[in-house]
């Protein structure tokens, strides 16, 4: 019988307690528990050797199937091109990236691997749905395999330009690789306008109509899939936590301050530094919010075995200390910093607390805790949304402050404003973008995508084109 295959770089196992709650995690998660099927990925564990085999776990309705990575495919693949190098391309912090040529001949070695152990166990009739900048060349993986399935792939980031995706000496493969499934979704138009600029003017390839396209030798279709939240139970989620003894606890030591909220990973893409400065600014520009407000920034730490990653959670620490040693009083810190994840709950009852919610991403492909500030929200008394141009939900969410987060003082000014703004204007902002959150669900974008996989022609192509397996080849064999 047909199945779901979702190929993730990680698997969230059933026994692992995570509030990792990104939009891959939320959306992979929820595609499962509707349709069921097999998730398949790297299992989070470093051994020796990567193993070839995959440990099968099933719970309910679904199959886990996991693999282990030896030290150095993690290095290179993981911590190295994944995240050193495509990471930062994807989301034009080129002042961050490194290559180095090791790291792509692992990153092509383990999705190999990962295609190898995968194949054995999808049927003739599944969907294959392949999620993420780690995987690109893994649908092409499969198709040098023999495999026939409809394979679509998802990025969850967003997508260069062709000037800056060019930095990357191996641009044209990764593209070309991309060509190997049936179905490319991205998040925003302006991701997909992208991409089919490169298809165009550097792949020489032709755009067909609805969506379609040729190049190196393939025939594939390329379209918009907005992720989103399950937007009810998020508000149900909130209304409940609003009661809630960790929301009380919160709101009783802010001892009827405003509170700002933040919420994000701590990594380059965030803006925290930026936001940080911006509220410093808050304080010495309108010394009247200086013990009348407080911001909570909840930053858990990710990549911690990736130097700059390491250096940023440092800078940010240091940033935090300065701002709070300048305008603590003894009764009050300007900046509450947390370097943990709290659960789902917690954070809906924090958001719909929070007075501001700030979110300026310097780049993202969605950001769904925008999302999930506004559907928390009290519609009767709810807060100010300030929120990134460069994120992807700015495009939804046009109720927002939008903001430019590289513009320090606009943020301050618009934390001014949000923090000054009449109960009218909040709930108008608020209805506008109750709207589209409610429209464009995490229930539409897995159906959206499905669907469309389902009904594109079988098999994009049997092996890899010939440029492609020369390069994995020369690369691999290097």
């Amino acid at each position: 019988m047909a199945k779901l295959v979702i190929v993730s770089n990680r698997v969230i196992l059933p026994r692992e307690r995570s509030a990792r709650a990104g939009g891959l995690a939320l959306g992979v998660g929820y595609a499962l528990r509707r349709y069921g099927g097999l998730w398949f990925g790297w299992s989070g564990k470093v051994e020796e050797e990567t193993s070839t085999a995959p440990q099968i776990v099933s719970s309910g309705n679904v199959t886990y199937a996991t693999i282990n990575l030896g030290h150095d495919d993690h290095a290179h693949y993981y911590s190295g091109f994944s995240n050193t190098t495509l990471w930062p391309l994807f989301h034009y912090r080129l002042g961050i990236l490194e290559f180095h040529r090791k790291d792509f001949e692992g990153y092509l070695r383990v999705n190999n691997a990962l295609a190898q152990a995968l194949a054995p166990l999808v049927q003739a009739d599944d969907l294959v749905w392949v999620h993420d900048y780690h995987l690109i060349p893994f649908g092409n993986e499969l198709r040098q395999l023999r495999l026939r399935n409809r394979i679509g792939f998802f990025f969850h980031t967003p997508f260069s330009a062709a000037s800056v995706l060019e930095i990357l000496p191996c641009h044209e493969t990764l593209v070309e690789a991309l060509c190997a499934y049936d179905l490319v979704g991205f998040q925003t138009d302006q991701d997909l306008r992208a991409f089919q600029y490169y298809i165009v003017n550097k792949a020489e390839g032709k755009l067909l109509a609805d969506g379609r396209f040729t190049a190196f030798g393939r025939n594939s279709r390329a379209a918009v899939f907005p992720i989103g939240i399950d937007t009810n139970r998020f508000a149900r989620m909130a209304a409940s936590a609003a009661s809630s003894r960790e929301t009380r606890r919160l709101q009783q030591s802010l001892a009827g301050r405003q509170l700002i909220i933040g919420v994000d990973r701590l990594d380059h893409s965030k803006g925290l530094p930026n936001r940080f400065t911006a509220y410093e600014r808050l304080l010495a520009n309108w010394p009247e919010h200086r013990t009348h407000v407080t911001l909570l920034q909840i930053a858990p730490r990710s990549r911690t075995d990736v130097a700059q990653y390491r250096q940023l959670g440092q800078q940010i620490e240091q940033t935090a200390g300065r701002i709070n040693g300048t305008y603590a009083e003894f009764d009050w810190a300007p900046i509450r910093y947390l370097n943990k994840t709290l659960s789902q709950k917690m954070l809906a009852g924090f958001y719909r607390l929070s007075q501001v919610g700030l979110v300026t991403p310097l780049r993202d492909g969605m950001n769904l805790v925008a999302k999930e500030y506004v559907a928390a929200q009290d519609p009767e008394d709810p807060g100010v949304l300030i929120l990134s141009r460069f994120a992807g939900a700015a495009r939804e969410l046009d109720g927002a402050l939008i903001v430019n987060p590289f513009d320090i003082d606009q943020i301050t000014e618009a934390l001014h404003q949000g923090l000054l703004m009449p109960l009218a204007e909040r709930r108008a902002r608020w209805e506008s973008m109750i709207v589209p959150i409610r429209t464009q669900t995490i229930r539409t974008w897995c159906e959206s995508f499905i669907s469309s996989l389902r009904n594109s022609p079988r098999a994009n192509g049997l092996g890899a084109t010939r440029t492609a397996a020369a390069k994995r080849k020369k690369a691999v064999n290097a």
